[in-house]
């Protein structure tokens, strides 16, 4: 290869770039971002940046070093593939390749209405909602998931008028269950924020929110927080196979009505991967996943074997609490409980026979540590164990 492009500006796109030279790519690099910011970070945009502590999440890299044609503020606008090859079409014109990784992350879900709302997906949404969030200004926010708790626990600090309304009977419903979820609602009340569960939201108007069923929310401000889409419209017409995300193999390949393209990879939010790991399409819209795969995509592009199967692992600031998940719990057959969810650590596990599926702590990171490690190895479990809050989990596994 001697002209390899990504698309895309975020860290999923940075870690291609950099993981391109460091196995020894020497050809042209160009890195198309449509943002006009230098890439940067999003975890902080709902953390630090929007708690005023920080005003940018710039990702360090050495651009010189890395020879990159960096072109920011210029977004993709179609794909055309040729049998080995193809060009990426810009708003400044066409740009050839014969190597290309796909990484243009995903696009926050909107709500239907005329009125005013925000989003929290880039730098820039971060730092105006942040001047909006003062105090007595009523914040609603639709969604009571991992943007929508956190984004309450920053505007309830400076003194919002915080109300979240989630169509599901639970926070979290959809990530962890209504079940799981149920145990974060107290840390709501104890912030100072109205919780409303099972209310659906008809349209955002002028002064609040239409609620389903005749109802009404009046809001300042109003942050929808019910989560992205793979931003794939660029990829119409291109021929890519496309579920969810850009269908990929474990390497992330991609492929055009069933056959692999050696010479494309997708790789990031908007990747939908084979996990030989889960026996299914993943797609992991998670910053873990954006650092590590891309390392796994260079390698595919260069001719190299490698795939990625590692387990899936996020986290969340929200209420005064760490939150951490590893593994994938879909398919598991029992739950574990690691202490009392009314005290202030504890961990959840999930188990298929006596294999550690996933794991969910609340303040407890060793937890967390040493779970990662046994879900990695596959390794058998003792459940009575592993369900003592005061024996470390790696003593849990079976010998």
């Amino acid at each position: 290869m001697e002209r390899v492009i990504v698309v895309g500006g975020g860290l999923a796109g940075v870690r291609a770039v950099e993981s391109l030279r460091g196995k020894g790519y020497r050809g042209a690099l160009t890195l198309l971002s449509a943002e006009r910011h230098r890439p940067y970070d999003r975890p902080p945009l709902s953390k630090a940046v929007l708690a005023g502590e920080t005003d940018a999440t710039t990702v360090d890299a050495a651009w010189d070093e890395l020879g990159v044609d960096l072109r920011l503020g210029e977004r993709a606008t179609s794909l055309r593939l040729d049998g080995r090859g193809g060009a990426v079409r810009t708003e400044a014109g066409e740009l050839p390749f014969d190597g290309l990784v796909i990484a243009t992350g995903a696009v926050p879900i909107t709500l239907p209405g005329d009125g005013p709302q925000r989003v929290l997906r880039t730098i820039d949404d971060s730092l105006a909602l942040r001047e909006r969030l003062t105090e007595g200004t009523r914040l609603a926010i639709v969604g009571a998931g991992w943007i929508g708790a956190e984004v309450a626990t920053a505007a309830a600090k400076k003194g919002c008028a915080v109300t979240v309304v989630e169509a599901a009977d639970a926070p979290l419903a959809n990530a962890l269950g209504a079940e799981i979820g149920s145990l974060t609602a107290p840390w709501y009340a104890e912030a100072g924020v109205a919780l409303r569960t099972g209310v659906k939201v008809a349209s955002v108007e002028a002064g609040g929110l239409a609620l389903a069923g005749g109802g009404w929310l009046a809001a300042d401000e109003v942050l929808v927080g019910v989560g992205v889409r793979p931003e794939l419209a660029w990829l119409d017409g291109s021929g890519l196979d496309l579920e969810r995300g850009v269908v990929t193999d474990a390497s992330f390949r991609v492929s055009v009505d069933g056959t692999v393209r050696p010479d494309v990879v997708a790789v990031g939010d908007c990747a939908a991967w084979w996990s030989r790991r889960y026996g299914r399409r993943m797609l992991v819209e998670h910053w873990d996943a954006a650092l590590n795969a891309p390392d796994v995509a260079a390698a595919t592009l260069l001719g190299q074997d490698a795939e990625y199967d590692t387990a899936p692992y996020f986290w969340s600031e929200q209420f005064g609490r760490m939150v951490q998940y590893a593994g994938h719990h879909a398919e598991a057959e029992r739950l574990v409980r690691r202490g009392d969810p009314g005290e202030a650590q504890w961990t959840l596990c999930w188990l298929t026979g006596d294999r550690l599926d996933a794991v969910l702590t609340v303040d407890r990171p060793k937890d967390l540590v040493q779970a990662k490690r046994v879900i990695a190895a596959g390794t058998p479990v003792d459940a009575a164990l592993l369900a003592d809050p005061g024996v470390p989990l790696r003593q849990a596994v079976k010998r």
